[in-house]
């Protein structure tokens, strides 16, 4: 007796495909037993998903809606399927993680490696997002754990702070002079500024405390990466906002200059999330185990 789950994954399917008889060969079904569970779908829904041509089928607005929730709850089944299968002495799986380029370099390259030494069956799969990606990502079951820049405002997630970090302000040589006492919050804002871009949760967090202040900054660059805020501020194209931990080097060799202010911005933190609903994999556990330092 074919469930409505079985129904269910047969949708999602001939969505991915576009066709029932491409859908019917992925799903070992034949092409009419693939037509009849759509039909027996509609049926019991009420609702058209497909529109039939001659081409195939393309997908109602109806369908893309249902499709949306129904794609997101089979990822969550394989994945509850998939940590069953897992050998608990860790022999075999595999432990996706969700993390943004700079956190990726400067924060979790030296967890990568504890982990990979002990575990060395376990697959790894990277995935590079920002912050806000990562989030959804866990709630639809594409990543185990997400390394994400914290506050994060989202009660669905456990949220374990493993590192604190600091954002602050540097400048290239050009600039020197004119950082050379502390500034306001003020002073800072009329100064040519560089940022991440705007769906960064780290510009987010700075722009939110400025705003806190009475003072919006606006930026004359924006970029996508960390490393292009520093190489940016080095050939003097304005005041960068970094995070200090992740730009030693710069400040070290006197590359850049950290640009003092009469208030700092307070510190956050890098930490590990994942879904509370979802008990975590082995893998998972033992990787959060090293990060957290136990």
């Amino acid at each position: 007796m074919i469930t409505k789950l079985d129904l269910y994954k047969v949708f999602s399917e001939v969505c991915k495909c576009k066709s029932f008889s491409k859908a019917a060969k992925e799903l070992y079904m034949t092409q009419p037993a693939v037509s009849q569970s759509i039909m027996q779908l509609e049926e019991e829904l009420d609702t058209r998903l497909f529109t039939r041509t001659p081409k195939g089928v393309v997908v109602t607005n109806e369908g893309q809606l249902l499709f949306e929730y129904i794609s997101s709850a089979i990822n969550l089944i394989n994945v509850g399927e998939t940590k069953l299968l897992e050998c608990k002495n860790l022999m075999a799986g595999e432990l996706k993680l969700g993390v943004g380029d700079t956190n990726s370099r400067y924060f979790l390259l030296s967890y990568l490696e504890k982990f990979h030494d002990k575990y060395p069956n376990i697959k790894l799969q990277i995935i590079n997002r920002t912050t806000l990606e990562i989030c959804d990502m866990l709630k639809s079951g594409e990543v185990d754990l997400g390394i994400c820049n914290f506050p994060i405002k989202d009660s669905s997630l456990e949220k374990v702070p493993c590192k604190d970090i600091h954002d602050i302000f540097v400048c290239g040589s050009k600039f020197k002079d004119i950082v050379s006492k502390p500034l306001t919050f003020e002073e800072i804002s009329k100064l040519p500024l560089i940022l991440l871009e705007s769906k960064s949760n780290s510009r987010k967090y700075v722009e939110k405390y400025f705003t806190s202040k009475g003072v919006r900054i606006t930026p004359e660059i924006e970029l996508g990466a960390h490393d292009l805020l520093l190489e940016f501020a080095k050939i003097n194209l304005g005041i960068a906002c970094v995070i200090r931990e992740f730009s030693q080097r710069y400040l070290e060799d006197e590359t850049l200059y950290e640009v003092k202010t009469i208030e700092n911005i307070p510190k956050r933190s890098i930490g590990i999330c994942y879904l509370k609903s979802v008990s975590p994999s082995q893998a998972a556990k033992k990787f959060i185990e090293i990060m957290d330092g136990k």
